[in-house]
C-alpha cells in the first residue's frame, strides 16, 4: 500500500507541476458551466411558454428538464477531456526514457497501475466536484428531488472511471501521447456509437448489441436508478482495461 501511495503523490504532483491539470479542469468547468447556464435558460423560457398557454406545469420538473440535459453533455464533455488527463501516464515516460527505469523498480505491475489510475481518478473527481455548484444552486432556490441527481453523479464517476482505465492502457502500448490520446477517444466513441447505431439494428440483435453501450448503462443512473447490473458493467469494464494494461507491462518488463 505504501508503494501505490508512494507512485500516487509522485503522479499528483506531476499533474498539478505541469500545466495538463490546470487546462483541463478549467475547461472542463468552463464548458460544463455553459451548458449548465444554457439549459437552465431554456429551461426558464419553457416555463414561462407554459404558463403563458395554460398548460399543466407539473409537466416540467428540474430533473428532466435541467439536470438529465446537464448530465448527458458532460458525459460527452468527459469523453473529449480525459483522454488528456491519461495520454501520458505511461507515454510520457517512455519517451523521457524514464519507462525502462520505472520497470526496475521493486514494485509489481499492479501497484504501478494502481499509483496511476487512482491519481487520474483523484484528478477527475475534482472536475466532477466542481459542478456540483449547479445542484447546489437548484436545491438553494428550488426543491429538486436529490436522489436522481446523487445517481446522475454516480454514473458519471464510474463513466469516468472507464474511461481512465482505457487511457491507461492505451498510454501503455505507445510512447507517443497524441497516437495514446487518439485511441482512448477513438475506443470511447465506439462505445458511445454502439448505443446511437443499436435502435437502427436488427430487433434481434438490439438487447445484445445495446448491453455493450456506455449510454445504455448510463441512461438509468440520470433517472435515478441504480442497478446493479449497470454498475457491474462499469466495474467490469474498468477492470478489463486495467487488466489489459497489466498485462501490457508485463510485456514490457519481459522484454527489458
Amino acid at each position: 500500500m505504501q508503494k501505490i501511495i508512494a507512485i500516487y503523490k509522485h503522479e499528483m504532483k506531476y499533474y498539478f507541476q505541469s500545466i495538463a491539470a490546470y487546462v483541463s479542469i478549467s475547461v472542463f468547468l468552463t464548458i460544463s458551466g455553459y451548458f449548465f447556464s444554457s439549459i437552465f435558460k431554456y429551461y426558464n423560457f419553457l416555463s414561462l411558454e407554459v404558463r403563458r398557454t395554460s398548460s399543466v406545469t407539473s409537466q416540467l420538473n428540474l430533473i428532466d428538464g435541467i439536470m438529465r440535459p446537464l448530465f448527458g453533455n458532460i458525459s460527452i464533455l468527459i469523453l473529449f477531456t480525459l483522454p488528456i488527463l491519461t495520454m501520458r501516464l505511461f507515454s510520457e515516460e517512455k519517451k523521457q526514457g524514464t519507462f525502462e527505469l520505472l520497470m526496475t523498480y521493486p514494485v509489481n505491475e499492479s501497484t504501478i497501475i494502481a499509483g496511476k489510475f487512482l491519481s487520474a481518478l483523484t484528478i477527475f473527481t475534482i472536475m466532477l466536484a466542481g459542478t456540483l455548484l449547479y445542484p447546489i444552486l437548484l436545491i438553494i432556490y428550488t426543491d429538486p428531488e436529490l436522489m436522481p441527481i446523487a445517481s446522475g453523479y454516480l454514473g458519471l464517476f464510474l463513466m469516468g472511471a472507464s474511461f481512465i482505465s482505457m487511457g491507461l492502457f492505451f498510454s501503455s502500448l505507445s510512447e507517443n501521447q497524441l497516437v495514446s490520446g487518439i485511441l482512448t477517444l477513438g475506443t470511447a466513441l465506439l462505445f458511445l456509437l454502439i448505443g446511437w447505431l443499436a435502435p437502427i439494428l436488427d430487433p434481434a440483435l438490439f438487447n445484445s448489441v445495446s448491453q455493450l453501450s456506455l449510454l445504455f448503462h448510463f441512461e438509468p443512473f440520470a433517472k435515478g436508478i441504480i442497478d446493479s447490473k449497470d454498475i457491474s458493467y462499469y466495474i467490469f469494464l474498468t477492470s478489463l482495461f486495467l487488466f489489459m494494461s497489466k498485462k501490457s507491462l508485463d510485456s514490457t518488463r519481459h522484454k527489458t
